[in-house]
């Protein structure tokens, strides 16, 4: 790819509306997310936003554009609020043990879980408390022109000094009122200044040296150094949560475009939050559920493909009724996967023109479908319902009785549209296959959705002997089946 495509469209937080993505230097794409803060287990509002930015990345090396993903480890600096203690230290003195021994645990708990999710780890995941020296030099660089000032030890940037500031959020600085998120810290020239650099206490334990004193970066700081550092002073794509959007973002983009005159994101990607009866889900609510917790109620596999049911921008409200109707989708899914592999492995080499349009039609409407979807800001949603619209299709074929006259070539191009969109290595990066998955093949899934198709048309005709029949039959080889008022569901007597 010499030339961007004229096709992805994403909406841009920075101007509020859909724009045409447009790299700096295609194919190569710049990509850094805000990554965790490693003082406890990750849960699954992180699942939601680094599943939602992995699918990001994987659809545009599907484009084929170069990407390099960047996403950094806040190991030092990240305040609960202005006055208040460095998170990593709180649980260092809760598990009393050395703050770094909590970074490395939770950094280890954190790619487990990812690992487990599917999430393909980041080109760089570098850690704030490794760039500390060029915080400081950026710092430097902020007071030098005259945006920056040191009060006590501490330095704060001046909000006043950066016209742009609240662009992002949308928030005006005489909106602000002092006090109204944090006690007004008498030291700073504007409410809205924001620490770079802040004075610790001889009992601090992470501190560095600096020109202003013994201290430690700010939270926002860090974002902005590593960024540049690996991406350059202009960003393509900068992503997070919506929650960071504001002072987060909205501090990065005044601190970097004043340090370097120039641009800092071309496009700004907001996730939107997972909700628990309609409240954000987060530890400080106490009503988070952690991944490990989740893992040992549901499938790693099931958790990812529920979270790609909604879309990246849409709150995701988190329920047991909600992970059950994604398992049935999945279900469905895995048994066309092997019921397509099924038919590839059995095909004739050459296949019948007439018999095999449809398939082929299927196949191209398909990949058109799931093509739009993302190409439209990501929408996975809408991507997951083309599949099921293939699958569908291809369950048509089967019924008439056609697909036994199409070829490898055809069967080959159907599995191609589960393996390249929708597989483990593929855009969705779903598991088709299932755990168990050589078990559950040996069983002919498909062919059991099959009969139960079937089987819906024998009483719908009134044919209840054969209905009946068909039931017996199945559960002879230890499949039960269980009619309700969603469809028939159908599980092994092992399940």
């Amino acid at each position: 790819m010499t030339e961007p495509s004229k096709d992805l469209v994403v909406y841009n937080s920075l101007v509020r509306k859909k724009e045409i993505f447009t790299p700096i230097d295609p194919p190569f794409v710049g990509i850094y997310v805000c990554g965790p803060t490693v003082y406890g287990h990750s849960h699954l509002g992180h699942a939601k936003t680094y599943i939602c930015f992995d699918v990001i990345v994987r659809y545009l090396r599907h484009l084929g554009y170069r990407v390099r993903y960047v996403q950094n480890i806040t190991d030092v600096g990240h305040l609960t609020e202005d006055t208040e203690e460095d998170k990593i230290l709180k649980q260092s003195s809760l598990e009393k043990i050395e703050p770094m021994e909590v970074v490395e645990k939770y950094t280890a708990s954190y790619f487990e879980d990812m690992d487990e999710l599917n999430v393909r780890r980041p080109d760089i995941s570098p850690r704030a408390s490794g760039h500390v020296p060029e915080q400081i030099e950026l710092i430097a660089r902020l007071i030098e022109r005259q945006a920056a000032y040191e009060a006590k030890g501490n330095v704060y940037f001046a909000v006043e000094s950066f016209a742009g500031y609240g662009k992002l959020s949308g928030r005006r600085l005489e909106d602000q009122k002092p006090g109204a998120r944090v006690e007004v810290d008498t030291d700073k020239r504007h409410p809205a200044d924001f620490l770079l650099w802040r004075r610790a206490a001889p009992e601090h334990i992470l501190k560095w040296n600096s020109p202003w004193g013994p201290g430690y970066p700010g939270w926002h700081l860090e974002c902005s150094v590593m960024a540049m550092r690996y991406l350059g002073e202009t960003v393509d794509l900068h992503g997070g949560g919506l929650e960071n959007q504001f002072p987060h973002h909205e501090c990065e983009i005044a601190q970097s475009e004043t340090a370097t005159q120039k641009p800092f994101v071309r496009y700004w990607l907001h996730n939107n939050m997972l909700t628990v009866d309609g409240q954000k889900m987060g530890k400080s609510l106490g009503n988070f559920v952690t991944l490990k917790d989740a893992f040992r109620e549901h499938a790693p596999s099931l958790v990812r493909y529920y979270m790609l049911g909604s879309h990246y921008r849409a709150v995701l409200d988190y329920s047991e009724q909600a992970l059950k109707a994604a398992s049935n989708g999945l279900s469905r899914l895995r048994t066309a996967y092997h019921l397509v592999a099924d038919r590839l492995a059995k095909a004739p080499a050459e296949d019948s023109a007439t018999a095999s349009v449809a398939l082929r039609e299927a196949v191209a409407t398909a990949m058109s479908q799931f093509a739009e979807a993302m190409n439209d800001d990501f929408n996975t949603p809408r991507a997951l319902a083309s599949s099921f619209d293939f699958v569908s299709a291809v369950n048509r074929i089967v019924e008439s009785g056609s697909d036994a006259e199409c070829g490898k070539e055809v069967w080959a191009a159907a599995k191609a549209f589960f393996d390249e969109l929708l597989g483990l290595e593929g855009v969705l990066g779903i598991d088709l296959v299932g755990q168990g998955g050589a078990a559950a093949s040996s069983h002919e899934p498909q062919l059991v959705e099959l009969l139960l198709q079937i089987r819906q048309e024998m009483r719908t005709s009134k044919n209840f002997a054969m209905s009946d029949k068909i039931r017996d039959e199945l559960l002879e080889i230890g499949i039960e089946i269980k009619d309700t008022k969603d469809g028939t569901e159908w599980k092994t007597k092992a399940e």
